[in-house]
């Protein structure tokens, strides 16, 4: 009897052990992150005209708007795994092996020095959105969403996984890349803002 209940403490304080919910500094420096690319991607957009918007910097480059629309689609789309990876049962042997630091999540989703070709889904033509006004919703609704996740949630993020084409990381990681996403393609936008031909109004 005794040895039962030794080895069910060992299972309750071993599943203890693995289960945490983010310290204050990592919700901070989340919400943070999160709050400057929210205000970064509002600031490029603000005021543009609807020839601003519509400006393609090259034939096969998308416009701000098209930028817009891929960021709205993809808030929906990367919160659907990071929700699913929370539901997942959690995953300490994979944790210990991630070797990516969060700095190393976050400059690399920033870095434009790399350039890749995204999903079909992901396009903007196929996203479903028709205007500014619809996509900036749903952006601002995501956005809204996943700050109020990292506020008050008590789920265990840095012990459940996110696995991507790209590798593995674990789900706050995943947070800074969500936000990263945006910020990646506000630059993408002000890339469009400094091409010759672009619209003075």
């Amino acid at each position: 009897m005794k040895k039962t209940i030794a080895f069910l403490f060992s299972i309750l304080f071993g599943q203890l052990a693995f289960t945490q919910s983010l310290t204050r500094d990592e919700r901070k420096e989340a919400l943070e992150f999160i709050d400057w690319t929210t205000k970064e991607l509002k600031k490029s957009l603000k005021g543009l005209s609807a020839a601003q918007l519509n400006f393609h910097p090259a034939e096969d480059a998308w416009s701000p708007l098209e930028c817009l629309y891929h960021i709205a689609y993809s808030e929906k789309a990367l919160r659907a795994t990071l929700d699913a990876a929370l539901q997942a049962p959690a995953d300490p042997a994979t944790k210990a092996r991630l070797t990516t630091t969060d700095l190393q999540i976050k400059n690399n989703i920033m870095d434009r020095s790399s350039k890749f070709k995204t999903a079909a889904p992901f396009e903007p033509l196929n996203t479903g959105f028709k205007s500014f006004e619809e996509a900036w919703t749903v952006f601002e609704e995501r956005r809204e969403a996943l700050a109020e996740l990292i506020k008050n949630s008590d789920l265990d993020f840095r012990n459940h996984i996110v696995t991507r084409a790209f590798g593995k990381m674990d789900a706050y990681q995943f947070v800074i890349f969500i936000a990263g996403h945006s910020n990646r393609h506000t630059q993408q936008i002000e890339e469009a803002k400094g091409i010759a031909g672009y619209p003075k109004r």
